[in-house]
């Protein structure tokens, strides 16, 4: 007797296509609106504080009728000089300094997929700094495209060292950390060297910009930080696309016909030099790069957090310069203590945490 053949088990619904589409299309729009909302809330706190950075102390004689034309050199006098000459360029460097911060981390996050991998942590804005310091403090006289140039340049010599001396058939990211804070510390022992050996008013000067900090912007320095922005920010846009296939992976990344290598270079080579230009005007601030990333994602989510990165830097380095102008009990200070307070203890409970998910 043959036995009865079992039932064969039931097959589930084919999903409804308009039910699919009309979800992901519910889920883009919350997205959108999300984006929006988180937009305009960093919008409105780089608007007060950058407001409260010029505005805070010491303008007491001048007439509030006066400040918004002093802002736009629309004045003369003490309005034109405490306003215009002084708090405008501070403010706005430290906006377009935290921009420029916040993309570089960003972009080195997203692309080599890992938190710690920032330029701050990897050596680039150590080597920044060195070449910054090297043109500051032997090259005065072309402190305008001297000191850009030279961060830019020894930012680059840190790209290609570090992914040179971590490439074994490939770049681990573990590495790359490691190598990168190994040059870090050899950048930093040359910059301490050229202090040590140079003139005592070079370094005064110099000592205050390595702690990183605003208090000596000027029209030149923002000058500089607004265009580097805007070309950093466009070849951002331009390299979005190749980020997002190169964050799948080499190997997904080449199957969909991505330029694996030209593309890792050149978004290195973009951070390199936002993080570089930021350092060649307001010093190596430091941690920023780190945070701006993770609370980006937090707020949009992966795919949008490059767009969202520089608003959330300039709000960090805006928020840490009024305090370090205006706090009780521990003003004034450099920009880049207060940053290096919030970030270190940030930076050790990554450590901890990444150490803990991989025991």
């Amino acid at each position: 007797m043959i036995p009865p053949r079992a039932p064969r088990p039931a097959r589930p619904p084919a999903p409804d296509t308009r039910a699919v589409v009309a979800r992901l299309r519910a889920g883009r729009r919350s997205r959108d609106r999300r984006t929006l909302l988180t937009v305009s809330a960093l919008a409105v706190a780089v608007l007060g504080l950058t407001t409260a950075s010029v505005l805070l102390g010491g303008i007491g004689r001048i007439d509030p009728a006066d400040v918004l034309p002093a802002a736009f050199g629309l004045r003369d006098g003490l309005a034109d000089y405490m306003i215009f000459r002084l708090r405008m360029p501070r403010a706005l460097s430290a906006l377009l300094a935290g921009a420029l911060f916040g993309l570089a981390g960003s972009l080195y996050q997203r692309l080599i997929r890992n938190p710690l991998a920032t330029p701050d942590i990897v050596g680039i804005s150590a080597g920044a700094g060195a070449g910054a310091a090297t043109a500051l403090l032997y090259a005065p006289a072309a402190f305008t495209l001297g000191v850009p140039a030279a961060a830019v340049l020894g930012s680059f010599v840190l790209v290609a060292a570090v992914h040179l001396l971590s490439w074994r058939g490939g770049v681990d990211t573990y590495r790359l950390v490691l190598v990168g804070i190994g040059l870090s510390a050899v950048c930093t022992a040359y910059t301490n060297y050229l202090f040590t050996v140079a003139d005592q008013q070079s370094i005064a000067i110099a000592m205050r910009w390595t702690v990183g900090s605003t208090s000596a912007a000027d029209w030149d320095g923002v000058t500089t930080l607004a265009v580097g922005f805007g070309a950093c920010a466009t070849a951002a846009l331009f390299l979005g696309r190749s980020l997002a296939v190169l964050t799948l992976g080499d190997g997904f990344a080449a199957a969909l016909g991505a330029r694996v290598t030209a593309s890792r270079i050149g978004v290195l080579l973009l951070g390199a030099a936002a993080a570089a230009l930021a350092t060649s005007v307001v010093g190596p601030i430091g941690f920023v790069s780190l945070v701006s990333g993770p609370i980006a994602v937090r707020l949009v989510g992966t795919g949008r957090s490059t767009l969202v990165a520089p608003a959330v830097g300039a709000v960090m380095v805006l928020g840490a310069d009024v305090l370090a102008q205006h706090a009780p009990l521990i003003s004034p200070v450099p920009t880049g203590v207060l940053t290096a307070l919030l970030g270190a203890p940030y930076f050790v409970w990554l450590i901890l945490r990444r150490r803990q998910g991989a025991s």
